[in-house]
């Protein structure tokens, strides 16, 4: 969380909750996603339905985004892929302290979380009528028997392989500046997307210890 941030309970902030964006496929026995979109259709309708359930337990105003078209939605999607490359380098970069960017090292010695979307964000649709934006990005790739084998196969060697990708990134950001002000990001998350109970699961892992919010702990995987 960025520092002197505080999202308390009832504060009259509105959060505008942007579409999820959710791929879902396999990992071939080389490793390189595969996507499925029947999978993906499925998820996609999972994490929504699920996201709905939860909003009233985010503390705050909660709005939907509008639908966007055209230019707004090429906007939106690009702004997805940069939170997506932003909470990426905030994994490699802060959360491992041996890791971290030569502007991140600062004098605090856990390091100043300093990300940001860029002023643009104030663009995307809904966004000059709420304070903060919430984007969630999604990605699984389910190990194909490809890879389950291989994985096997080196694991008799003394290798190891991973089998299946689950990444799942929430963050709150500052639509009048793009600062990211909040993140939870993992790179192993749990629950299965493709059904309701696994979205609701990874839903909730996602938005664990959201600012203001009463979510409970998510389950252990």
């Amino acid at each position: 969380m960025k520092q002197d941030f505080s999202l308390p309970a009832n504060s009259h902030k509105k959060i505008l909750v942007f579409r999820p964006s959710v791929r879902v496929g396999a990992q071939s026995t080389g490793g390189l996603f595969e996507p499925n979109a029947e999978w993906t259709e499925k998820a996609k309708a999972n994490i929504e339905a699920a996201l709905s359930r939860f909003q009233d337990k985010l503390g705050n105003e909660v709005v939907t985004a509008p639908e966007a078209f055209g230019d707004d939605a090429r906007a939106l999607q690009e702004h997805m892929s940069l939170f997506a490359a932003v909470s990426d380098a905030v994994i490699q970069y802060q959360f491992f302290v041996g890791n971290r960017l030569p502007t991140k090292k600062r004098n605090n010695k856990a390091g100043i979380f300093d990300w940001s979307l860029g002023e643009g964000v104030a663009s995307l649709p809904g966004a000059k009528d709420a304070d903060y934006g919430l984007f969630i990005f999604n990605q699984d790739a389910y190990g194909s028997t490809g890879r389950k084998v291989l994985q096997i196969v080196a694991l008799m060697g003394g290798i190891s392989v991973t089998s299946g990708e689950h990444r799942g990134y929430a963050g709150l950001v500052d639509l009048k500046t793009g600062d990211l002000l909040w993140l939870n990001a993992d790179q192993q998350m749990g629950g299965d997307v493709r059904d309701p109970q696994g979205s609701e699961k990874r839903v909730a892992q996602l938005l664990e210890d959201f600012p203001g919010s009463t979510i409970a702990k998510a389950p252990v995987q």
